[in-house]
């Protein structure tokens, strides 16, 4: 039989669909996309009075935010190390914090609205997929000491099998303050919240336009929405939306993503797997990431794909990436097989900022659950005079992706196709490692 579709589509918290927009309606904010950075955005503003319309292509977390791997790491795709290399340490500090604070804001929302979405803050582990990763992952947990980040350990070949039952990996660096959670379900909950706050929520409305100016005008096929400040939160759904000559799409990459969830293998096989229900990546440039279910399931992405054209068979493309790191379920049962779209940006930095009354976050590069939710308060904070944290993100280094439309994608391939191959001859057997350790 083949796999149905998502699995967090087919595990939903049943909603009511939000009515389309018909007609003009005005307000203070019109958020435009209802994924995390927009709902974050949209009930950070109305809990403090603003008037707020929220617009959704599609429904809410159709995008990114209700496909994605679940996986909840603080920081950002670049490291402590990096980031006091680049920008010292006062800001490298301030920026982590951002990314913990939007954790901790996630929990205690989870918690006072009572949002079903099997929240486990349980840890994160990066895997080590090739020896050189251990001293990496050492001068990365100095590096998170001497900032005062505490909770991060290195372990060996044998420490990581505390947490993750394969022999694919020379160690790991564990990560306490981590998690994961069902995206799709988190995010209904914050629509749930949003619209309680007074938040007007339209599906099915995609924006077509933005006429930018003191009083922009967002237009969809059947209506508009005059209001005083404007919220770009579409990340790699952005398409074609722009706004004078300003393209924001030119400062994003999309990318597919893979995963497949297995048939239930019982409380005491998932747990065997991965004992301490950490969320694991590896270290691979083109990574794997997984997780355990609320039902037992294992959550599995990966592969390498540089090209958008659809993949017509997505288990059998992720499979022999499950069977590498577990070779025990080379041929267990493939319920789910579902692919979502990100963007990645040149830098790997979010692309967060403004252009008069119009504001933007998105670009999160696989680290969207919490930066995300993190950006899109910045901008709502600064839309309401607190540009503290909208100011840190917005001087984080961005460009436009080269190659213009026609060469941008198949220069991201070239380049991809590079890392990938790098990282096949970086490849060793980890019994090797295991044997020297």
């Amino acid at each position: 039989m083949e796999p149905g579709g998502s699995y967090y589509a087919a595990t939903a918290t049943p909603r009511e669909p939000a009515a389309a927009l018909a007609g003009d309606v005005s307000a203070d904010v019109c958020v435009i996309g209802g994924g995390f950075t927009g709902l974050s955005a949209a009930l950070r503003l109305a809990e403090h009075g603003a008037r707020v319309v929220l617009l959704e292509a599609k429904t809410i977390g159709a995008g990114a935010s209700g496909v994605n791997g679940g996986q909840m790491i603080p920081g950002f795709r670049h490291g402590a190390v990096d980031l006091v290399r680049r920008f010292g340490s006062g800001t490298a500090r301030a920026l982590i914090d951002l990314t913990v604070a939007a954790r901790d804001r996630m929990a205690a929302r989870v918690a006072r609205d009572g949002i079903a979405c099997d929240l486990r803050l349980t840890g994160h582990l990066s895997a080590a997929s090739f020896p050189s990763d251990i001293a990496d992952f050492a001068a990365e947990a100095a590096a998170l000491d001497a900032l005062g980040i505490g909770g991060v350990t290195v372990l060996d070949a044998r420490g990581v099998g505390a947490h993750v039952a394969s022999d694919a990996y020379f160690g790991g660096l564990h990560d306490t303050s981590g998690g994961h959670v069902h995206p799709l379900n988190y995010a209904i909950g914050l629509a749930s919240a949003a619209q309680a706050a007074g938040v007007t929520i339209y599906e099915a409305s995609a924006a077509t336009g933005i006429a930018a100016g003191a009083a922009p005008i967002v237009t969809t096929a059947a209506g508009r929405v005059r209001a005083g400040q404007v919220v770009v939160a579409c990340d790699a759904l952005i398409d074609g939306l722009a706004f004078g000559t300003r393209r924001l799409s030119k400062r994003l990459m999309p990318v597919w993503s893979y995963t497949i969830a297995t048939a239930p293998l019982g409380e005491a096989r998932a747990a065997a797997l991965l004992p301490t229900n950490a969320a694991v990546s590896d270290s691979k440039f083109a990574l794997d990431y997984y997780r355990r279910s609320a039902d037992h399931r294992l959550l599995f992405s990966g592969g390498e794909r540089y090209t958008l054209a659809p993949l017509e068979d997505i288990a059998g493309f992720v499979r022999p990436h499950l069977a590498r790191a577990f070779p025990a379920l080379a041929t267990v049962t493939i319920d789910h097989a579902w692919a979502g779209i990100v963007a990645v940006t040149t830098s790997r930095f979010p692309h967060v900022g403004r252009d008069g009354a119009v504001w933007w976050a998105h670009g999160y590069s696989g680290h969207g659950v919490l930066l995300a939710q993190a950006s899109g308060h910045a901008v709502g904070d600064a839309i309401r005079g607190d540009t503290a944290a909208f100011d840190l993100l917005s001087r984080l280094p961005s460009r436009d992706w080269p190659g213009g439309a026609a060469l941008r994608q198949p220069l991201y391939t070239a380049g991809m196709a590079y890392y990938a191959a790098r990282d096949r001859l970086r490849r060793a057997p980890a019994s090797v490692a295991r044997a020297t350790v």
